[in-house]
Parts: structure tokens; sequence; C-alpha cells
């Protein structure tokens, strides 16, 4: 790893010298058709992509940009977030396997792993999101060939010790895949403790302005690196040229952007937790929240993403609150410039064993907007909220 900040580092790759007179950002190359000179040079790879649905210019410096920023021997992309999680499972797992995973697991890898791996022999099993590290060692078993670890879990944000768990399934022959989105590679850097495979949605904080949709898959085995590509190269999966264009636009800015939005989520998450309507902040780099000292232990930073356990309350004083503000977006997804609220309390429901919480779970996302604006939007959606609950 360089010792250089990833601010330098993010950038310093579109500024490296030896490729002639070029444009800063590499050319958006819309080609499904690549034309030769000859007729042997049609199928000689050495001289570049044979066809469109090989990486190209911006693709090819995206990945680059990726496996330097996580340190990684390989970065893929593929199509979505999703897509991320559901290639390096499929790559990996075959009939009569078995794969380990939090309760709390992000709800379609959840839904990819019991109707569609479910279908093709593979069983999932599912530990408690605030399980210790002992407990989910306890749950592998002999059939066990992936630990999927999501940390923070979603939703309800709780940590676990990434760097033992991987530790112990390496000694085990187990892989290991983390869904990273929320450090999105800056705040922890799974392969460099010990996870085999690293995802991220570069829909979110590397995209960082909402206008695509992508993954990436990082990771340091050869082997691995292999199994992953030929699940990609055999379903066909690749991202366009313009998104590919976008991201690598986006991901020179990241580092900024994810270290002022975390700043602004400190006070707004530090705002509301000292609020009578609200009951707990569930974001790991809050002091006393639940997972701050993995937290501290193993992050540099945080995502601006959190959750807010309301006093009590109802759905529609959930709705309430959330119609009345201005400036939060009504939408999914994050990492965006923009702030957004969701309603996260039915989808608890889907797990084994819901949380018992003090009432209305809501999710913030925190963006570029000035704090203080926020904050004055969120007293009137506090101030609807007292309303629906008299």
């Amino acid at each position: 790893m360089s010792d250089r900040s990833d601010r330098t580092r993010l950038i310093a790759s579109a500024t490296r010298r030896g490729r002639g007179r070029r444009g800063v950002a590499p050319p958006v190359e819309r080609a499904s058709t690549l034309l030769n000179d000859t007729p042997a040079a049609m199928r000689d790879g050495a001289l570049g992509p044979v066809y469109g649905i090989e990486d190209l210019s911006a693709a090819r410096e995206l990945r680059a940009a990726l496996a330097e920023l996580e340190d990684a021997a390989a970065a893929f992309l593929v199509p979505s977030g999703l897509a991320a999680v559901t290639v390096p499972l499929t790559a990996l797992l075959r009939p009569g396997d078995e794969v380990v995973t939090s309760d709390a697991l992000y709800g379609p890898s959840r839904r990819f792993l019991t109707r569609h791996m479910k279908a093709r022999g593979v069983t999932t099993v599912f530990h408690t999101p605030d399980a210790s590290t002992d407990d989910i060692l306890a749950r592998l078993g002999d059939r066990t060939r992936v630990l999927l670890i999501e940390s923070p879990a979603s939703l309800t944000f709780e940590m676990l010790d990434v760097p033992a768990l991987a530790a112990a399934c390496r000694a085990r022959g187990i892989r290991t895949v983390m869904d990273n989105t929320w450090a999105a590679g800056l705040a922890f850097r799974p392969l460099a403790h010990g996870v085999d495979v690293s995802v991220q949605a570069v829909t979110k904080y590397v995209g960082g302005h909402s206008d695509l949709l992508m993954g990436s898959i990082a990771l340091a085995d050869a082997q691995v690196g292999r199994a992953v590509f030929e699940t990609i190269e055999d379903l066909g999966w690749r991202v366009s040229a313009d998104e590919a264009w976008l991201a690598l636009r986006g991901a020179r800015t990241l580092p900024l952007r994810y270290e002022e939005q975390a700043r602004s989520a400190a006070l707004v998450a530090t705002w509301l937790q000292a609020r009578p309507e609200v009951a707990r902040i569930l974001w790991p780099a809050l002091p006393g929240s639940v997972g701050h000292d993995l937290w501290r232990r193993d992050y540099t930073g945080a995502a601006s993403l959190f959750g807010v356990v309301m006093q009590g309350g109802d759905e529609a004083a959930a709705h309430a609150l959330m119609s009345a503000l201005e400036l939060f977006g009504l939408g999914y997804s994050w990492g965006g410039f923009e702030s957004l609220i969701t309603h996260e309390t039915g989808q608890l429901a889907f797990r084994d064993t819901p949380p018992v919480l003090a009432g209305q779970l809501l999710r913030l996302h925190i963006g570029l907007e000035a704090p203080a604006d926020l904050i004055a939007d969120l007293e009137a959606g506090l101030a609807a909220w007292r309303i629906a609950n008299r």
C-alpha cells in the first residue's frame, strides 16, 4: 500500500505520465464492434479488447483506481451493488454448500440466498445481528463454504469483529465475502483485515451523484479472482462506458465527500440523540452507540447513514414527520450528494428474529447540504411527529 493519502491516490492515476498527450479523463468509448487492421489481429487479445462486452477505457481505469483504493490485486465491475454480492456467491458456492450470514442482511441479498441459491441446493444459516465472534463461529458447519459479512448491518447497524472472523474462517478453509458499501473502501479495507472478497455498491459513495448503478468486487487471491472473472464472463455482466466514466469521475472526489458528509452526520445525529422524541441513534461512530468500540478500533471514518429509533409512534406519525420535511428526499439508496429519509420498521419483519425497538425506525442519509439547514428541517418534522402522536 502506498503511504500517500487516499485523496492523492485517487487523483494521481489521472495525471501519471508516459501515455502521451491525452485528456485528464479517459474517453467514453461507446462501442460494440471493435475493428482491426488484419484478420490475424481480430482475436489477438494482446492488442486489447476484441469486443465491446469487454472493459473499454473508462472501465479499465475505474477498475485500476478501485483496486488501488482497496489494496487489491484486482477489482471487477458489475451492473449493480446487488450483483457485486451475488457474483462471488455464485462463483464460490455449489449445490450442497452452506453460507452463514447475518439475520440483518441487506434485503435483496437475503432474497437471492433464500430464493435463487436455495433453489440450487445452497443452504443459508442466519446468525443474530449482534452475535459474538464465538457465536458466529459456532454456526459454521462441515458444509459451510462462505461467511457473508455485512458490518455495520443493514438498518440496525450492528458491528462485527471482522478481523477475528476472517482469521478464524481462513484457518478453517472458509471464504469470507464482505459487503463494505458503508465504508466505501475508504474507512475500512476488508482485504487488509484478512477478508477474501470486498464488495461495494459503486452506486452509493463512489458514484456520489445518484445517477448510476454499479457494483465492484475487489480481491487479493488469484484463485478466487479467476472464479469471479469467469462468473462475470459467463453471465455476460458488464457496465456501460458512460456509467464507468461517471463512476470514475465520482471516485476522484470520494474522500472529500465522504469526510464532509460524515462531519455533517455527526452534528445531525448528536442533535437528534438529545431530542425527547428520539429513543436511540443507531450509528457506530456515535459514542455510546452499539458497536462504537469496534468502529473506533478498526475504522478511520464513517458513512453519513444512520438509524433513528423514535419514542413510540406508529406508521402515520412516521409519515407525518417525513411529509413535513423539505430538504430530505423520500427515496431509497444513499451515498449521493442529497439527504434522504426512509421509514424502515416494516423491513424488520422479514428477519427471523425482528429486534424489539422503542418505536418506529427511520433511516437518514446526510448529504452535502448545510447541517444547520438540515437540523431546522428535522425540527419541523419532529413538530409534525408530536402533533400526530397527540
